[in-house]
């Protein structure tokens, strides 16, 4: 029920559960800050100090944020590269196939499920959701693992997967695809330029996986995740301080904006940072 009602709530009223304890902790501060300025003595700084700080959080958040964008939209194009080819290869073999005789249309039909396969295998080796250690064939038992129920049916028969040990499926799977297309070259199934252009579609799909995996396992440096939450923490702690001696218990909502607003932008880097879920 909860996510239903989220889910129907207009943008601008939802929330982000990351950054509300960031901006609780801030607004309980600026309320001590005010309070002891009022009751014990004056805490207040000079105000000049805001421009300085506000500006090296400015550049690192803008930073972080574009960094971020910039790896959401290669991994969103680099998935593109893969579905596209994907799409280009399963409509010239069904193209090419439909005189064959049955046997070799069943052949196509199989090769043609390994290449829906890859994405579901693509999804699973980003996500370092491995599960596809043994598909059941006429000598195995094993059960498929849940992780991998959902594309089961479409992965060969016997196949040994070692995704979790560096070898990602994906490559495993454009192996039976390369064969299949030397296979019908042999056959006079496709001409040579003919097969030629699948071959580059292959190498492209394979090209594309290999970039999303960069993207994948090179993240954000820690030592700069670090020292932005600390630049934030220090922002959101010197502001009540400037804040006080002028704006009394106004302080207290204009921190809880400002730090809202700065925590979001940060929350936005760490969605867009991983484009893969």
């Amino acid at each position: 029920m909860g996510g239903t009602t989220r889910g129907l709530l207009p943008l601008h009223l939802r929330g982000r559960h990351g950054i509300n304890p960031g901006v609780f902790l801030h607004t309980v501060f600026a309320v001590l800050i005010v309070a002891l300025d009022h009751n014990v003595q004056d805490l207040g700084l000079p105000a000049s100090i805001i421009p300085s700080l506000s500006i090296v959080v400015g550049l690192m958040l803008v930073f972080r944020n574009q960094t971020s964008y910039n790896r959401f939209w290669d991994g969103r194009n680099h998935l593109t590269v893969i579905i596209t080819s994907i799409r280009n290869l399963t409509r010239s073999f069904l193209a090419n196939s439909h005189h064959h005789p049955l046997a070799d249309r069943l052949e196509t039909d199989r090769i043609i499920r390994i290449l829906i396969a890859i994405l579901y295998a693509t999804k699973n080796h980003l996500r370092a959701g491995w599960g596809a250690e043994y598909i059941p064939g006429p000598d195995m038992t094993t059960a498929v693992t849940p992780m991998m129920d959902e594309c089961a049916d479409l992965l060969p028969k016997g196949l040994y997967g070692c995704d979790d040990r560096g070898l990602g499926l994906v490559l495993q799977l454009t192996v039976f695809v390369e064969q299949y297309i030397k296979k019908g070259t042999d056959r006079g199934w496709f001409h040579a330029p003919q097969a030629s252009q699948m071959q580059v579609q292959l190498n492209g799909l394979v090209d594309a996986y290999g970039r999303m995996e960069t993207i994948r396992l090179t993240p954000i440096p820690i030592a700069h995740l670090i020292h932005q939450k600390q630049v934030l923490a220090l922002f959101g702690g010197v502001l009540p301080f400037a804040l006080v001696d002028k704006m009394d218990y106004w302080a207290i909502p204009v921190v809880s904006l400002v730090m809202f607003t700065l925590y979001g932008i940060d929350g936005i880097g760490s969605q867009l940072e991983d484009p893969f879920g």
